[in-house]
């Protein structure tokens, strides 16, 4: 890999390029990343402890959490750094390997987000045969080739770019390594890595977000031509919507950025556009997708009054 670049170090320029906000936006972002640490850590916990959670939704929400937690921690961190710190520096394998895991855990989002859509549809639209269909088998294994295929997908992007070279600028528009800004600082020929980008990742994006979009389309219509009571429509469909919103704040940026094709001025875009997804989407998920849940919350109560109890005792 060495001997393809003679770049040895990137250097990530950030959010902004303006020096002034700086303290500001690390309060704001620490914050957020607190937030996101606490909330996905609470929900993981009481669905590993809780065996009342112990079902193929909370499952996922479980990997969710997990995920969610980890896809933070590849940028967030070195991001704090670089607000209070004057050498913005990152070495090429730690680029590289930032890049991997970044695609890895984002991928991973993207399908396990159609995979709970699903299980929203199946337990709404076939209740009777929901144990039957998501068995404990079944979830374990569409767990598994969700981890693997997006780990595969990554593996293709980090390979590729690992492989460009790199003679110039070492300045990434960025505040974290991504392919498209890796791409604008390469020398060689990178058409076929934006094919990869444009074409492989564009997929991997749209197809599970209308997998998603389809499994609540039926839900609906299910549940407007099925359900006579009013109470139990307005459940669901709440249910429904606040899955929905956590659909569209992941998927909206991620397909607007990896589908367009870039540019000087879509780069500024891509910065902001990419906190939405990799830092506020995550901290927002434990709110949205599972605190408003009468369940979790049942549950986050029991264990709080466990811990009471305990540190009376």
């Amino acid at each position: 890999m060495s001997n393809q670049t003679s770049v040895i170090e990137f250097f990530l320029l950030g959010v902004t390029d303006i020096q002034e906000p700086q303290p500001f936006l690390f309060a704001v972002f620490i914050t957020i990343y607190f937030v996101n640490i606490t909330g996905n850590g609470a929900i993981l916990t009481i669905v590993i402890s809780d065996t009342r959670l112990h079902s193929p939704m909370y499952f996922f929400l479980g990997n969710l959490a997990c995920l969610d937690i980890c896809y933070s921690t590849v940028t967030v961190p070195k991001m704090l750094e670089n607000f209070l710190s004057t050498s913005k520096a990152i070495s090429f394998l730690g680029c590289i390997t930032q890049l991997h895991f970044f695609h890895f855990l984002g991928t991973t989002e993207s399908l396990l987000l159609a995979v709970m859509a699903f299980d929203r549809f199946v337990a709404i639209c076939k209740p009777l045969r929901y144990s039957v269909i998501m068995s404990r088998q079944l979830c374990i294994l569409m767990a598994v080739a969700i981890w693997t295929i997006a780990f595969l997908h990554a593996l293709l992007h980090s390979v590729m770019t690992s492989r460009l070279r790199f003679c110039g600028s070492n300045q990434i528009h960025h505040f974290f390594c991504d392919v498209k800004p890796l791409l604008e600082l390469a020398c060689g020929n990178t058409e076929l890595n934006l094919w990869l980008l444009n074409t492989v990742t564009g997929t991997v994006a749209s197809v599970p977000f209308f997998l998603t979009f389809l499994s609540y389309f039926y839900i609906i219509t299910y549940l407007f031509l099925k359900t006579r009571s009013c109470s139990m429509l307005h459940k669901a469909l709440s249910t429904c919507a606040s899955h929905f919103m956590v659909v569209i704040l992941f998927y909206a940026p991620v397909i607007f950025t990896y589908i367009r094709p870039s540019s000087g001025s879509s780069l500024d875009q891509d910065r902001v556009i990419a906190v939405m997804y990799s830092v506020v989407t995550p901290a927002l998920n434990p709110l949205i997708y599972t605190l408003r849940n009468k369940e979790v919350r049942s549950a986050l109560t029991r264990k709080m009054r466990r811990w009471l109890r305990l540190d009376k005792i």
